[in-house]
């Protein structure tokens, strides 16, 4: 069975975005930079993957889903991830390339999803969407940036039950930067 898995910059407060939904403010060199190139390419949007010259195959994720906050970031492309299969979840949104597909049911989606097989699913973003799909998130991969925004887009936005999470992995970098890892607890 498949696995989703919310992999996401994150500040040391808990956004994941400025309030307009910017991401401005978070670490864009350094050594954090050349392992996410490196170990998780398939994370990387078209455009940043043609700059670099990456053409490797997905390592972790055939699928990415976005809310469409997420997907309308300013500046973005109408089809940001053409190596996955793209996902929008968005009940406003109705244009969109033909390689992108609009889900109004995340969750019956995602439960779809996993159901295939496949490489991992790669949730992108954003807050509210990460609360909706919580019953279903498998695993945590939290890139914590040095930084305090003091409000935002939170790591999870809404009403969402506890749910707990185990460490699997941490990685520290010399930007500050620190990747780390949780899987879905086992419920007592």
């Amino acid at each position: 069975m498949r696995t989703l898995t919310y992999f996401v910059a994150t500040s040391l407060d808990g956004f994941i975005a400025d309030p307009k939904g910017g991401f401005g403010d978070f670490l864009f060199e350094g050594d954090h930079m050349t392992a996410l190139f490196e170990e998780y390419p398939d994370t990387l949007p078209a455009q940043g993957r043609e700059a670099m010259g990456i053409d490797a195959p997905n390592q972790h994720f055939d699928t990415v889903l976005m809310g469409r906050a997420t997907y309308q970031v300013p500046g973005g492309l109408p089809s940001p991830y053409p190596h996955l299969r793209q996902y929008v979840a968005s009940s406003r949104l109705s244009t969109t390339p033909i390689d992108v597909e609009v889900v109004a049911d995340p969750l019956t989606k995602v439960r779809e999803l996993k159901a295939e097989t496949g490489l991992g699913i790669w949730l992108c973003g954003g807050g509210r969407l990460a609360a909706t799909l919580l019953p279903e998130i498998d695993e945590l991969m939290l890139k914590v940036h040095p930084i305090v925004l003091g409000k935002g887009i939170p790591l999870f936005a809404g009403e969402f039950p506890t749910t707990r999470f185990a460490k699997a992995s941490t990685r520290t970098f010399d930007t500050g930067v620190i990747f780390t890892t949780y899987t879905k607890a086992d419920t007592p």
